[in-house]
């Protein structure tokens, strides 16, 4: 029978550097990483004391080249991620964050003197950075963000609120994307920052979700002051800093054959619950594994692409689509294999653990962006169909409604 886990043998693809990547990863997640995680879940911490061996493993910007970075491959990176990943989404987001929503800005955007500054210590795990881009009124449509940042002098003085921050609670610094001009259309007049989130004025408010998961946070900025060496590129040009982070996150939104609460659990469930004779059950397990194929060969498009230099596009938003799908007709199918067994923990293998995905699978529907707003992206980016109507267009943001 073939390998049901790499079923068209992706794995042979893998050059020897990848596959070293791989069995590095897997076994840091194994042997140090898992007999962590009930404790820090029931806590609602991350563990610290292994970010150092993170680091060491060269995992903390690891796609970026220079200033102490790995310059790894897109495809090792991704093939980490995948791996960290099978331990826990907290782990994986740790690291994607750090990377690419916190180092790449800098990397790509940043002055010589803010490379050289941070990208170290940062690749390094000496510092932890988190970024703020969503907030409470404009979920899925950030470019009205509200929080903003008046110039004093050499200083800004920034004022608004962020959510869904991962990791804020555990970083020493935030990138903060803030209006700095309210004259221009909203796409416009926006600028990136570095936030000290020990600063006079940052308040940080963690949020415990109905999973039970603790990773994400609400950030406040009340008259918080920063010099405007902490800037991230041009003023007015943080828009497109914050497209590239969206793609980044969009495509990391992906899913892995590892997870818990993929589809060959699922397979192992109905085994144990002997439900593999009934046909409804064997055309639902059918249906989640072509989505994780479909899921998992478009994702080597991605790959493929990056590695030619191609800017994160709108097959992260299809990846994120598929994936939020896969998850849950997931959810579908364990209600009905599982029944009532869900709801207590009883002890018998296989059933209530599910109840963190099912509680889970919900949210990702607007994580990254709704749903709603990825079909948006792909008709018009990749289908070319008339855009929805915008009637904030080319309006100054001061004059629009709100």
């Amino acid at each position: 029978m073939a390998d049901l886990s790499d079923f068209y043998a992706l794995d042979e693809l893998l050059n020897d550097d990848e596959q070293m990547i791989r069995d590095t990863v897997k076994k840091f997640v194994e042997s140090e990483f898992k007999p962590l995680v009930a404790e820090h879940f029931e806590a609602g911490t991350f563990p610290m004391e292994l970010v150092p061996t993170i680091a060491d493993m060269g995992l903390l910007g690891m796609h970026l080249d220079g200033y102490g970075c790995a310059g790894a491959s897109a495809m090792a990176y991704g093939i980490a991620c995948r791996e960290l990943e099978a331990g826990d989404s907290g782990l994986r987001s740790f690291v994607s964050v750090q990377g690419s929503l916190c180092m790449f800005p800098i990397w790509k955007y940043g002055s010589e003197e803010q490379k050289e500054e941070w990208l170290p210590k940062m690749a390094a795990g000496e510092v932890i950075g988190c970024f703020g881009l969503t907030e409470p009124d404009h979920g899925s449509d950030p470019s009205s963000m509200a929080t903003n940042a008046k110039r004093d002098g050499d200083e800004w003085i920034l004022n608004g609120q962020k959510v869904w921050s991962s990791g804020a609670q555990f970083s020493e610094w935030g990138m903060a994307v803030c209006r700095t001009d309210s004259d221009l259309p909203k796409h416009k007049g926006i600028t990136v920052f570095i936030i000290p989130m020990d600063a006079p004025g940052v308040e940080i408010r963690q949020i415990r979700q109905m999973s039970g998961g603790t990773s994400f946070n609400e950030v406040f900025l009340t008259d918080v002051r920063i010099p405007d060496t902490y800037r991230v590129g041009d003023i007015g040009e943080g828009w497109k800093v914050a497209l590239t982070v969206l793609g980044f996150e969009r495509g990391s939104s992906n899913g892995s054959s590892r997870v818990g609460g993929n589809w060959a659990q699922a397979k192992g469930l109905a085994e144990h619950l002997n439900l593999t004779e009934d046909p409804v059950i064997r055309d639902q397990l059918a249906r989640l594994y072509s989505q994780y194929r479909i899921m998992v060969l478009n994702n080597q498009r991605v790959v493929a692409q990056t590695k030619a230099g191609q800017a994160p596009g709108p097959e992260g938003s299809i990846s994120k689509m598929i994936w939020v799908k896969s998850m849950n007709l997931m959810s579908d199918v364990i209600t009905k294999m599982l029944g009532p067994r869900i709801t207590a923990d009883t002890g018998e293998w296989g059933t209530y653990e599910w109840n963190e995905h099912l509680l889970g699978a919900p949210g990702y529907r607007i994580a990254g962006g709704s749903d709603e707003i990825q079909r948006n992206i792909v008709g018009e980016r990749v289908l070319g169909l008339p855009g929805e109507p915008r009637v904030d267009k080319n309006i100054p943001y001061k004059d629009v409604l709100k």
